[in-house]
């Protein structure tokens, strides 16, 4: 398996595979409560067999060319990751999204993993168009679309239900030339 230096940090990103069942289900008990604040992966993978169908969806969409999966590691522990949640290259857009257990948070760590697959995604899959679909009380993850230089587009004013509640979304995105040119000044 491969994996792609965050830094010097020793973190890493690699994928997230079915395989990984066990790591990733003991990864979400650890962080349940904290990645649960604002989405559903919490709720999604509750045992093995759940943790196991969640990853093999994702070998599928990979399979498909429709999406994508990879875990964060940092001191040899998985401790987030990052997706393209969809992928349609045909129309050349994607969404991208994350996820962090508290013990890795404030360390840059989905910043620097989402520059990793936003870059592949603009470069090697022609991806014109890269959103992030986020809580707009998901301060942590609203300050991660600012510092990929994404766009704020507006509000979809209470589309999310989620556990008995309806959020406010704030879709934010980065078009490849906006990108590249992003990345040449840096």
């Amino acid at each position: 398996m491969y994996a792609i230096s965050l830094g010097d940090d020793g973190a890493e990103l690699r994928p997230l595979e079915p395989w990984q069942a066990q790591e990733f289900l003991t990864h979400m008990d650890r962080g349940r409560e904290f990645v649960g604040q604002h989405i559903a992966l919490p709720d999604s993978v509750t045992d093995l067999a759940s943790s196991r169908s969640f990853l093999q969806s994702y070998a599928e969409k990979a399979a498909a060319d429709t999406g994508r999966i990879y875990g964060i590691w940092a001191d040899g522990k998985l401790v987030g990751g990052v997706l393209f949640r969809t992928m349609d290259v045909a129309h050349g857009t994607a969404e991208a999204g994350c996820w962090l257990e508290p013990s890795a948070a404030g360390r840059g760590l989905v910043t620097r993993a989402a520059r990793v697959i936003i870059d592949w995604a603009v470069d090697e899959r022609g991806i014109h168009r890269v959103e992030w679909q986020v809580s707009a009380a998901n301060e942590p993850s609203i300050a991660v679309a600012r510092r990929l230089g994404m766009t704020k587009e507006g509000v979809l004013r209470e589309s999310y239900r989620y556990r008995g509640k309806r959020h406010d979304m704030e879709v934010w995105s980065v078009l490849a030339p906006e990108w590249r040119a992003a990345g040449q000044a840096s």
